[in-house]
């Protein structure tokens, strides 16, 4: 098993229509892929109050880029995530990388 650890730095007041996506499109798309998500976090303290951070499971990267890929490519998602800009960008930038838990770690 592997995580991906994906920070999306959200354009400024924009954090809030980010949320919004991934709670009322995003998951769902999600879901018609079969994509695994660990768990959402919005920053509290730190470099920037307008990222949200979340983790992926993946059982390899093949299964990572196969299921990936294909929700990137939906039609279905490129319009919703175009509807949602309507009134301009909402991520400014995207930071990702792909993490293996310990020996110890409580998460596997």
């Amino acid at each position: 098993m592997i995580y991906e650890s994906r920070v999306y730095h959200a354009m400024p007041g924009r954090l809030p229509d980010l949320l919004a996506r991934f709670q009322n499109t995003t998951l769902a798309m999600w879901e018609k892929y079969d994509i695994h998500q660990v768990a959402f976090f919005t920053t509290v303290v730190g470099e920037s109050n307008n990222d949200l951070s979340y983790l992926l499971a993946w059982e390899s990267m093949a299964e990572r880029e196969l299921k990936w890929n294909a929700f990137q490519a939906d039609p279905d998602w490129i319009a919703a995530r175009t509807a949602t800009e309507q009134n301009g960008q909402i991520v400014e930038s995207i930071s990702n990388s792909f993490l293996a838990p310990t020996a110890f770690s409580a998460l596997r």
